[in-house]
């Protein structure tokens, strides 16, 4: 019986937050600050991901002096590059950077820069791009990205635009291999933290093994429900979850399968029907509306 990748991996489940800012760029709190909340808050990581911009002086904070035996710290930045077709500025996750990594030229465009950063060792995903309307043409261009932010909290909180699970949806149907991860990217200029977060699955705490898990599809992403096992057997997907009102499996285009009820934490959903689609992913929605977000499975 195939177990989704994140269940089948050894080790256990590490919450992180990928995607957030200080001072040292344009948010509020100092970085010594936003380790503290998020180490103090109950996270194992945290990924302090300030714009790698020419006017902030290209930070890429060294937070390692904020690590201890129970939490860490992975080293990362949010890099930008012109444009998308709206003549916006590109925004890039990009965690596990070096901290040497090289300035960004003018002239470099976001498909390079995506790939640089992949060559440096770090997991890239494009953030938010429901936020600033990135089109399909747009989101194809980065080749090299392993993921698609499909919740950002601030630009849900701000913008009420955090969620992106049309366009990945789209990508997805036509064969593109992505994750998908729930991020923060907290500012601290108002309520933004603590909103979506990573479960990685890995063998240790180590950052390196954390960009690795990440990198291989190894987590789940959240607003507050759990996922504890999705196995798929011949046409049938079994999902185990805490508390929810709803379990969906989500095929190509409208294809999809659901369980409804008053606490659910088991679900058979029947993928008759999705498997023509070439994947399927999961959503758990608890009783406040709270979702919990699969990777593709690829049938």
């Amino acid at each position: 019986m195939p177990v989704e990748a994140a269940f089948a991996a050894p080790g256990r489940f590490y919450k992180g937050n990928l995607h957030t800012h200080s001072t040292r760029s344009d948010a509020a709190r100092d970085p010594d600050a936003v380790c503290a909340l998020y180490r103090d808050s109950g996270y194992d990581f945290l990924a302090l991901t300030d714009h790698f911009m020419a006017k902030f002086d290209f930070p890429i904070v060294d937070t390692r002096a904020y690590r201890t035996n129970r939490f860490t710290t992975v080293i990362g930045a949010e890099v930008h590059a012109p444009k998308t077709s709206f003549g916006e500025l590109w925004h890039l996750l990009a965690v596990g950077l070096p901290l040497d990594f090289e300035r960004t030229p003018p002239s470099e465009m976001a498909p390079s820069l995506a790939a640089r950063c992949v060559a440096a060792g770090a997991y890239v995903a494009i953030a938010h791009p429901a936020w600033y309307s990135v089109t399909l043409e747009d989101a194809e261009s980065i080749t090299s990205a392993h993921a698609v932010e499909i919740y950002n909290h601030t630009s849900e909180v701000k913008a009420s635009r955090g969620d992106s699970a049309s366009l990945i949806d789209v990508m997805l149907a036509k064969g593109r291999r992505l994750t998908l991860c729930a991020t923060d990217d907290a500012h601290f200029h108002f309520n933004d933290w603590f909103g979506g977060y990573v479960m990685v699955k890995s063998e240790s705490l180590e950052p390196e093994a954390l960009v690795s898990a990440l990198k291989a599809g190894h987590y789940y992403s959240s607003q507050g429900p759990e996922l504890a096992g999705i196995t798929v057997s011949g046409d049938t997907l079994d999902v185990e979850c805490s508390p929810a009102r709803s379990v969906i499996a989500l095929g190509r285009a409208s294809t999809s399968a659901a369980a409804f009820g008053h606490g659910l934490t088991r679900a058979r959903l029947s993928l008759d029907g999705l498997r023509a689609g070439g994947f399927v992913r999961v959503v758990v929605v608890d009783a406040a509306g709270r979702k919990a977000w699969s990777n593709p499975i690829w049938l």
